[in-house]
């Protein structure tokens, strides 16, 4: 079971419409650049399933991609329909937690 510290509150675009914004139910807020959260696709055609190396191209992906739709998958992810075309990424709330830029969170 994956802990509630991983549920998203609010998930949506920062009010400058740049970076995406989830508050977690803990009260912690992550912003996302979305080059970056695309770069971390977790699919099959992003990422080897053998080995987790990432095979995904950085210079095939525009450094202003971002999500034209995101959704809920279940109770524990959420999938990005970017701006690229690509939409097979499921990115666990656990594993966006992980990627949290921000200090608190780069420390651990």
């Amino acid at each position: 079971m994956i802990p509630e510290v991983f549920d998203p509150v609010e998930v949506g675009p920062t009010p400058e419409g740049a970076r995406l914004r989830i508050e977690w139910r803990d009260g912690h807020v992550s912003t996302y650049e979305p080059r970056r959260l695309r770069l971390r696709c977790p699919c099959a055609g992003c990422m080897d399933e053998m080995t987790g190396e990432r095979t995904l191209d950085p210079e095939r992906i525009a450094e202003r991609v971002h999500p034209t739709e995101i959704r809920y998958v279940g109770r524990y992810a959420l999938q990005f329909f970017w701006s690229d075309g690509h939409s097979t990424g499921i990115y666990p709330f656990e594993y966006l937690r992980r990627l949290c830029p921000c200090g608190e969170c780069e420390g651990q």
